[in-house]
């Protein structure tokens, strides 16, 4: 399998720490808001890239965040808690908001089929490793303690940029434009460990610790809770792009300096969704969210639809034309699966399917190119092979996907069954309606030859038809399942 590494900006073959097992990290929300449809884009490729390392054997242990406390507004080290942000602006405590939103994060997650990590860790639960993490650190000379706050001494290493390349000079300069300068750090680069009451009065959660009464920064966090349970050596760590840096430039930083060695092999990150005005973001009034899809009438799998179309490597534009491009593909694929019968009773063709799943394989084992697995759901389809071959293959490939496509289907075919019932049971009705009354069988009969002079295109006889009934108080009812009638008003 080739994936393509952030750290080294290349594809390259994805061998684990210990064969046949994996350990992932995934960067999990701040939940001090509803999630918008951006970040979880970047959640269903990791959901991808998870069920697809399952499908091809490993033993996959993945653990995510939740990020309840540290998380300032700046993604650097200025800014407001985005927590206490959140608390204020529902009038709620910061344990409130964050028990809210984690389940509303989760529920969107399974309206999307994404897979709950094996391991969810508030960040909250973890003050002591972190507590430990940050004294270690101190004794070994990578971080120093300046105006009751722990800083992280990013002088004192060889690389600091690994995502980007920048002058080492840079590590002097300011990390972004129109940031408040921080007078206790050494270097403008160097970042918070742990905060203390000199940095925020405010602040609603606080724990005792050896430089004070505060809280952890929010890269800590991430590096705490990963080594806690996956250990020293990670396979991969997943994330949107925004997370890169300063993030994970620091979470690498804080981690290879506390164990000595490098810390994880192969970095997975997702670039942005954007709306056609630029990125999607909370801070713009209004963001989509997977509600707000549901009230627009779209099916959540719509848009997981819209977004396995495109590579995870690639910005993707939202609009609601592309949206419906999406639902109109989609409901033409589900219509064309729910054709196909899944009780035939016949064999899987297995020299078929191996040779049918092949492209899915090498679309995946091509650094997770979904756009292309998905056309190998079309090539299913078009197969000169039998209905039971063409489901097996539709639900393995789903297996990673995650679609919907066979639930889908079947409630399509249930519903169209339903409809024929009741159809049938109508006609019925009516053939019994014109034995008792010869009016009735007269109008049964007029519409069969207006059926009749339509499909002969003779479009003046069933004209005649109609108004001939109309004069008669009979109104017809043309749609798409046939013609019905009502008499009088």
């Amino acid at each position: 399998m080739q994936l393509y590494n952030s750290a080294t900006h290349q594809k390259e073959e994805f061998v684990p720490h210990v064969a046949g097992k994996v350990s992932m990290y995934t960067c999990g929300p701040t939940v001090y808001h509803f999630a918008h449809i951006g970040n979880l884009r970047t959640y269903m490729m990791e959901d991808v890239l998870e069920k697809y390392l399952r499908y091809a054997g490993y033993d996959v242990t993945r653990v995510m965040n939740i990020t309840d406390v540290g998380h300032l507004s700046s993604d650097a080290d200025e800014g407001e808690d985005k927590m206490l942000k959140g608390a204020r602006r529902e009038h709620k405590t910061v344990m409130e908001i964050a028990k809210y939103y984690t389940d509303a994060f989760f529920a969107d997650c399974a309206k999307l089929n994404v897979k709950t990590p094996d391991i969810v860790q508030p960040a909250t639960g973890c003050i002591p490793e972190y507590i430990h993490l940050v004294e270690t650190l101190i004794e070994k000379g990578y971080a120093y303690v300046a105006g009751g706050n722990v800083y992280f001494d990013t002088s004192k290493l060889e690389k600091y940029y690994i995502f980007n390349d920048f002058e080492e000079e840079d590590l002097a300069v300011g990390v972004r434009e129109g940031v408040e300068a921080d007078d206790n750090k050494r270097n403008r680069a160097d970042f918070v460990l742990w905060f203390t009451k000199s940095k925020f009065d405010d602040q609603e959660l606080k724990w005792e610790s050896p430089w004070g009464i505060g809280y952890p920064g929010w890269h800590i966090e991430c590096s705490g809770i990963c080594m806690k349970y996956l250990g020293e050596h990670l396979d991969i760590h997943c994330g949107g792009i925004d997370n890169a840096f300063p993030h994970h430039t620091n979470e690498i930083a804080q981690s290879e300096a506390y164990i000595g060695h490098p810390w994880c092999k192969h970095w997975f990150h997702v670039l942005h969704l954007n709306t056609t005005s630029g990125k999607m973001s909370k801070s713009k009034g209004e963001f989509l969210t997977v509600s707000l899809l549901e009230e627009k009438g779209y099916d959540p799998m719509v848009y997981r639809f819209f977004c396995m179309q495109s590579h995870y490597r690639r910005s993707l534009v939202f609009s609601w034309e592309n949206m419906d491009n999406a639902a109109t593909a989609y409901n033409k694929l589900i219509s064309r699966i729910a054709a196909l019968k899944p009780d035939s009773g016949e064999p899987v063709d297995e020299a078929v399917f191996a040779s049918v799943r092949e492209g899915f394989v090498k679309a995946m084992d091509n650094d997770l190119n979904t756009s292309l697995a998905v056309t190998a759901l079309y090539d299913v389809l078009k197969a000169k092979t039998n209905d039971a071959t063409k489901l097996a293959l539709i639900a393995d490939f789903d297996s990673v996907l995650s679609l919907g496509l066979l639930d889908r289907a079947a409630a399509l075919r249930d519903k169209q069954a339903a409809e024929s019932a009741a159809a049938a049971a109508a006609r019925e009705a009516e053939l019994a309606a014109a034995a008792a009354d010869p009016f009735v069988a007269e109008i049964l009969q007029l519409i069969e030859e207006r059926k009749a002079a339509k499909k002969a295109k003779n479009f003046a006889e069933a004209d005649r038809i109609r108004d001939y009934l109309a004069s008669r108080n009979v109104t017809l009812i043309d749609s798409s399942q046939g013609t019905t009638y009502k008499i009088g008003e």
